[in-house]
């Protein structure tokens, strides 16, 4: 017949029960998920769109759709060697070990300890050894500390999101001062090719002045007008000069190394007329700031139900065995055996209010991540909007540049011709020049702004990320560890 257990241990038993049996009726539910009124089942302007899987894996490296090796080159090493990217993956290796952290606090907890003790007492002398285990657990039975493992969870994949959000931010930023250094130099170009131009028309006022066919006005125009084409070249040298410097930096490099990769001019490159472009509700999935955003929503909710189940009480369990012997033998053959075991009960009595207002403050600032939950939907909502509205405008005014620039050049060769047989005066042949260089500059413009256009619709459409641990399902991420607990 099993000898039946002395008292102390029946009374931790008889709590260890009774606690298990309140386990089984406290639960954690999930936060209901975020809900937004009004959102547009599709993009104003569109009539259709594109499978979400698709849509995704267009986005996912859609820098490649430029056809530019270099500029696929520089976004890939600035993803590899950014500070940015840098710090933000130590941030989630910071958060993934604070959930690990946060886990072991689920399970118990076990220390060894050994002691070796000489004493000496007249003219004996005696030792003592001894070894010992001591072991606790905190019995979560209204969920504190899986409340704490939960909002832990949630902030890793925040986090995780906010490293996404840096990879958008810095693709696009790459891309935009590649294409900011190829406009500077397109533009340089021509400005350099209508200086050319200028000076041959001022050499030839000059021949004329001297054969005595003009006057002085018409050469000092000519020279005005070259003089302040000229004027115009060292601003856009700087300007070229600091978007090379932005890209360096960008990969994580000295301002000047790569002065000598990017001083060749090459074409601005242009983005494939088709994009996949998913509906409203799956561009807010793919968008790593409001995932981030979700996320901390759902961290601030298991930190405020980790706040209530402060106010309840708390169980835990705690025991010790030990081995005491004279000689180091002796512990290894039994030596004198001492076991513990206690259970304690902690119920909050009196704080002055404290646990209720660490509550009350914790339900504000949930409250305060809804709010940037939706600030962070409806910005999305907006950066597509306005990227769409930009990219249909600004590829109408290139068009139409593009008709303005072809005339203007025509414009100024049959004006050079007519002048050169006396048929028109000078003033007709500046003004005409001048025409040229300002639709050709515009022309150069408006590219870099349609190429800038598709940037910007890229970076609002969350491109250049991949959620490949997380799932949504109902605007909440969908993790085993936000569902109802035992």
């Amino acid at each position: 017949m099993p000898r039946p257990l002395p008292f102390p241990f029946r009374s931790t038993a008889a709590l260890l029960g009774a606690g298990l049996l309140l386990a089984g009726c406290a639960s954690i539910q999930p936060p209901p998920a975020p809900q937004l009124a009004g959102l547009p089942a599709a993009w104003s302007g569109t009539t259709q769109t594109a499978d979400p899987n698709a849509a995704r894996a267009a986005l996912l490296t859609w820098w490649r759709q430029f056809d530019d090796p270099l500029l696929t080159e520089l976004v890939t090493t600035a993803l590899d060697a950014n500070t940015g990217v840098a710090s933000a993956r130590a941030a989630l290796r910071q958060a993934r070990a604070l959930q690990d952290v946060a886990a072991a606090g689920l399970g118990p907890t076990a220390s060894g300890s050994a002691d070796v003790q000489r004493s000496r007492a007249s003219n004996s002398t005696s030792n003592r050894f001894a070894a010992g285990l001591d072991a606790s657990w905190e019995l979560d039975l209204f969920g504190a500390n899986r409340s704490a493992r939960d909002a832990a969870a949630a902030s890793t994949q925040a986090s995780a999101a906010s490293l996404g959000d840096v990879q958008v931010s810095l693709a696009a930023e790459v891309a935009l001062a590649y294409l900011s250094l190829r406009s500077g130099q397109a533009r340089l170009a021509i400005a350099e090719a209508n200086l050319a131009a200028q000076d041959e028309t001022l050499q030839i006022t000059r021949w004329r002045l001297q054969a005595g066919l003009a006057d002085g006005l018409a050469a000092e125009q000519a020279q005005a007008a070259a003089a302040q084409t000229r004027a115009a070249l060292p601003p856009l040298r700087t300007a070229i000069a600091q978007a090379g410097h932005a890209l360096a930096v960008l990969t994580g490099q000295p301002p000047a190394a790569l002065d000598a990769r990017l001083a060749t001019a090459a074409p601005l490159p242009q983005p494939a007329a088709t994009l996949a472009l998913a509906g409203p509700a799956d561009t807010l999935r793919q968008r790593p700031d409001v995932r981030a955003a979700e996320w901390k929503l759902a961290a601030e909710w298991a930190t405020l139900a980790q706040a209530d189940a402060a106010l309840k009480p708390s169980f835990r369990l705690s025991g010790s065995l030990g081995l005491s012997a004279l000689t180091l033998g002796g512990l290894t053959s039994g030596g004198a055996v001492a076991a513990s075991l206690l259970g304690v009960v902690t119920l909050p009595v009196f704080d002055g209010g404290a646990l209720r207002g660490r509550q009350q403050a914790q339900q504000a600032v949930l409250d305060q991540a809804q709010q940037a939950w939706r600030a962070s939907v409806l910005a999305a909502l907006q950066e597509v909007e306005d990227a769409l509205v930009a990219l249909r405008n600004d590829r109408d005014r290139a068009q139409r540049l593009q008709t303005a620039a072809t005339a203007a050049a025509n414009a100024a060769t049959l004006a050079s011709q007519r002048w050169r047989s006396g048929l028109v005066d000078f003033q007709t042949v500046l003004d005409t020049q001048r025409s040229q260089l300002s639709a050709q500059d515009s022309l150069a413009s408006a590219s870099a702004d349609l190429a800038a256009d598709h940037v910007r619709l890229y970076k609002a459409l969350g491109g250049g990320w991949a959620d490949a641990d997380a799932k949504v399902s109902g605007g909440w991420a969908d993790d085993p560890q936000t569902a109802s607990a035992p």
